[in-house]
C-alpha cells in the first residue's frame, strides 16, 4: 500500500511539458435508423412500475431538475473575481566542472563552480476581496517570492506586492494597484452543513478558470500539516477536484460567497484523489483583518496546553484521570499567569464549549480560539470532577499581554527568515548547552542572510533572552538587534543586526 502524502497545491514551473487530451466523442445515431421499442416492450416496462409504485416514485423524483442545485449563478460570478499568481523566485544553483572534459582540455567553467542564482517560477491561485486590489491566497503561494505577477480572468496583468502572510494558517494578503475590480464576498464557514454543494475554483495545471463541484465532506480536520507551534488546522474537507494549482482559489458555496481558500491534497500520487481541504472563511477572514489593519496577525492565546478527550485518551489515560467520557478538551497544563490561569482554570479541567459552541475535537477548540484577538474575552463551559462550572476568559497575545501587537513589535520567526527546530537532547548533552533552535534552512532577505548566518547554526539568545525552543522564539516580539549561539562544531559565534 503506497502511503499518502499532503500536497500544498502551488505549481512550479522551471518547465512545463503538455500532453494532449485524447477525447472520445459519442455520435448521435440517424433517427432514420433507430427502431421504435415495441408493444409488448412498452408495456412490460409500465407494468414493473405498476407493480411497484415506490420504485415510480423514487424513479420520478430522481428525475426532477428542481432537486438539483443551479450552480451556474455562483460559477459565472464568482469566477471573475479568482485570478492566477505567478510566484518568481531567485534559486540559488551549483556549477560543477566535468572533468571528463576537462581532461580532453574542453572550457571549463571560469568562476571555478561558484553558485549562481537562476530564476525559478511556480504558480497559485487568489481571490479578490476588495474592488482597490486586495487579493486573498495562500502563504506558500508567495513564500520566499522576490516579484508576483497576478493575471485576472478577463485577462490583464498586474505587479503585486505582499501585505503580509501568516504561516501558522497558511493565508497571505497581496494586493494589486488598481480599481473597480470584480470582488468576491465572505460567505460563513460556520453555516457549511455536510453534504452541501461547494465550488472550487482556480488554475490548476495553468489551465485558465477552471470551476469544480463537489459537496461538503466534512469539517474541522486536523491534518498536522502545518509545522508551526501556534499552527491552526480546521480544514473543510471536499471532494471537488483540485489540483496542484489551485491553491490559495476560491471554495464559493451555492450563492456565490466565498467560504474558504483551496490549501491542500491528500494524495499518494501528487495529484488529486478524491480529498482536497480548504482554510475556513472564519479564520482567512480574521487574518486578513489583522494583516490589513496592523500589518500582522494578532493571535489569541488561552495559555494551556490540551488534548482531545477521544477513545485513544480513554484508553491511555482514563484510568490516571479518571475520566470515562468522550467528549471536550482536557486541560493538561495552565501556563502561569496566563489567561486560562487568570481565569481559574486548572490541569485535570475538562472544556466542553468555547461561547456555546461544543469542543469535542482539537480542530474545533482551535478554529474557537484562533478566530478571536488578544483582548477579547471567551466564555468557557467546563466540567470539573462531577460538576459544571463557567468561566471567563480574557485572552491574550503571545507576549503574554491582553492587548494588540503592533507592526513595530515583530514576529520574529518571520524576521530572521528561515525554517527552525528544537535542537537534540544529545547535541545538547555534547556541547554544553540547555536548549536551542537550530537553523535548518536560510531564506532570501531574512536577518540570517543579512548577518551570514549558516545552516545548522544553533540560536541560544535573541537580545540577550534565552532561547530554549522554538516555542521560545515564536513568543519573542521585539526587533531583533543581536543572535547568540553555537554551531555543531563547537564554536561560539554572536551576531549584530545593524
Amino acid at each position: 500500500m503506497k502511503k499518502k502524502a499532503f500536497f500544498v497545491l502551488g505549481v512550479a514551473a522551471l518547465s512545463v511539458v503538455t500532453s494532449a487530451a485524447t477525447i472520445a466523442v459519442m455520435r448521435a445515431l440517424d433517427n432514420d435508423n433507430v427502431e421504435a421499442p415495441t408493444q409488448s416492450t412498452a408495456m412490460a416496462d409500465n407494468d414493473i412500475f405498476r407493480q411497484n409504485p415506490a420504485v415510480d416514485v423514487a424513479f420520478a423524483s430522481s428525475v426532477v431538475s428542481a432537486d438539483y442545485p443551479d450552480l451556474t449563478y455562483a460559477a459565472e460570478n464568482a469566477v471573475k473575481a479568482v485570478v492566477n499568481i505567478e510566484a518568481i523566485q531567485q534559486v540559488e544553483m551549483s556549477r560543477r566542472s566535468d572533468p571528463f572534459l576537462e581532461f580532453f582540455g574542453f572550457p571549463q567553467d571560469p568562476s571555478g563552480g561558484q553558485p549562481y542564482m537562476r530564476e525559478a517560477r511556480a504558480g497559485g491561485s487568489g481571490v479578490i476581496i476588495s474592488e482597490d486590489g486586495y487579493i486573498v491566497t495562500n502563504n506558500h503561494v508567495v513564500d520566499s517570492a522576490t516579484k508576483l505577477r497576478v493575471k485576472l480572468n478577463d485577462g490583464r496583468e498586474f505587479d503585486a506586492r505582499i501585505i503580509g502572510a501568516d504561516p501558522a494558517t497558511d493565508v497571505a494578503l497581496i494586493k494589486v494597484e488598481a480599481e473597480g475590480l470584480p470582488t468576491l464576498p465572505f460567505g460563513s464557514s460556520d453555516d457549511l452543513r455536510l453534504g452541501e454543494w461547494v465550488l472550487a475554483i482556480g488554475y490548476p495545471m495553468e489551465l485558465q478558470s477552471t470551476i469544480t463541484a463537489g459537496i461538503v465532506s466534512a469539517k474541522a480536520r486536523r491534518l498536522g500539516a502545518l509545522p508551526n507551534e501556534f499552527s491552526i488546522e480546521s480544514f473543510i474537507q471536499t471532494d471537488a477536484a483540485v489540483n496542484p494549482g489551485n491553491s490559495g482559489g476560491a471554495l464559493v458555496n451555492t450563492r456565490g460567497e466565498l467560504v474558504g481558500i483551496n490549501t491542500i491534497i491528500k494524495t499518494s500520487t501528487g495529484s488529486y484523489v478524491g480529498y482536497s481541504f480548504a482554510v475556513p472563511e472564519t479564520i482567512v477572514r480574521k487574518v486578513v483583518v489583522d494583516l490589513k489593519e496592523s500589518g500582522v496577525v494578532q493571535r489569541a492565546v488561552l495559555g494551556i496546553s490540551f488534548r482531545a478527550i477521544d477513545q485513544s485518551f480513554i484508553d491511555q489515560m482514563g484510568e490516571q484521570t479518571g475520566i470515562d467520557r468522550i467528549g471536550g478538551i482536557y486541560v493538561a497544563t495552565v501556563t502561569e499567569e496566563g489567561a486560562a490561569s487568570e481565569a481559574g482554570l486548572r490541569k485535570g479541567d475538562v472544556i466542553l464549549s468555547v461561547d456555546g459552541v461544543e469542543v469535542n475535537t482539537s480542530a474545533v477548540f482551535l478554529e474557537q480560539i484562533g478566530k478571536r484577538r488578544p483582548g477579547d474575552e471567551i466564555t468557557l463551559k467546563v466540567r470539573r470532577g462531577d460538576t459544571t462550572k463557567t468561566f471567563t476568559a480574557k485572552l491574550r497575545n503571545k507576549a503574554g499581554r491582553a492587548e494588540l501587537l503592533s507592526r513595530e513589535e515583530v514576529d520574529v520567526t518571520a524576521a530572521l527568515g528561515g525554517k527552525f527546530a528544537d535542537v537534540s537532547s544529545k547535541l545538547c548533552n555534547e556541547l554544553d548547552i540547555r536548549g536551542g533552535v537550530q537553523v535548518v534552512s536560510v531564506k532570501r532577505g531574512g536577518l540570517l542572510e543579512r548577518a551570514r548566518v549558516k545552516q545548522g547554526f544553533i540560536i541560544t539568545h535573541i537580545n540577550d533572552k534565552p532561547v530554549y525552543s522554538v516555542a521560545d522564539l515564536d513568543r519573542l516580539t521585539d526587533k531583533v538587534t543581536s543572535i547568540d549561539g553555537i554551531y555543531p562544531n563547537g564554536r561560539a559565534s554572536s551576531y549584530t543586526i545593524l
